[in-house]
């Protein structure tokens, strides 16, 4: 396991209707990023034909919405295109509601970081990060308490997108309490909230389970508290010990990739053939995923 160590003027509405829409994908396809934007306009937008930021011009019209929000709506198109063309993260992490930021996935891959801590326990007053694992879909790092661990900002630094599972709730708020000075303004891809609307269900392995994500024969059956247990093990003088908790922290990490990669292919495919998007309703499209 490897230790790591002036804008120019944006385009107008009118550039943005010459242009020819590529591939699809579903960050442009998104207008819920829009003040006055709700599931059922976005839907109405779509099922009017306006399937793409370039296609709104055009196309509004059939959606009948109301003029004053037609036009707010194209002044923002206008600036998300500006946005995405120059690779502004910061701008969709800020206006894309959390629960969307799968819709982000192909547009910002390039920068990513998969990234998956283990701490000594779970509570953030009393326990500490010991070891976090970090991917960016080619190399692997890992960070380890009184190694190296204080190099970790430095391989955020730069990094667009961050891809967790239940990170939000347990990955983010511990390292923001370790780092005070860790700039986290990635946008925030806790892949756990986008497979659950799908109908995936339960912790990282069991959802591996339900994908058919295998998993090593030395880390096949090991859960956070071994993780603990490892650490503790390795502070007594069990080098092995270290070895096994990187390599179990690691898979974690690596597995997020096909796991963001299935979220989003399902839920693209769920919003745009099955309408309206609701968080009761998604789960139980799942069987219409390929």
């Amino acid at each position: 396991m490897a230790f790591a160590g002036l804008p120019s003027a944006g385009p107008s509405a009118r550039d943005i209707r010459r242009r020819r829409p590529g591939r699809r994908e579903m960050l442009r396809q998104t207008f819920l990023h829009i003040d006055g934007v709700g599931y059922r306009t976005e839907e109405r937008l779509w099922r009017a034909g306006v399937g793409s930021w370039d296609e709104f011009p055009k196309r509004s019209g059939r959606a009948r919405i109301g003029g004053r929000l037609a036009r707010e709506i194209e002044d923002e198109l206008v600036r998300s295109d500006d946005a995405l063309r120059r690779g502004q993260h910061r701008y969709f992490a800020s206006t894309l509601p959390r629960r969307e930021t799968w819709r982000t996935w192909p547009e910002f891959r390039k920068d990513v970081a998969f990234l998956d801590i283990e701490t000594t326990g779970l509570s953030m007053g009393r326990d500490a990060v010991t070891v976090v694992g970090v991917y960016d879909g080619r190399r692997e790092r890992s960070y380890v308490r009184g190694v190296n661990l204080s190099a970790l900002p430095g391989a955020l630094a730069g990094k667009k997108l961050l891809v967790t599972f239940n990170g939000i709730r347990f990955d983010v708020p511990f390292l923001r309490k370790a780092f005070h000075r860790l700039n986290l303004d990635q946008i925030q891809l806790d892949v756990m909230y986008p497979l659950r609307r799908l109908g995936y269900t339960g912790g990282l392995k069991a959802v591996e389970q339900q994908l058919g994500l295998e998993r090593g024969d030395e880390t096949e059956g090991l859960s956070g508290a071994d993780a603990v247990r490892l650490w503790s093990e390795y502070r007594k003088g069990d080098e092995g010990a270290l070895d096994l908790l990187l390599e179990y922290n690691m898979e974690d990490v690596v597995n997020l990739e096909p796991l963001v990669e299935r979220a989003y292919r399902e839920l693209r495919q769920v919003c745009l053939e099955g309408g309206f998007v609701t968080a009761d309703r998604l789960p139980r499209t799942r069987e219409r995923a390929p």
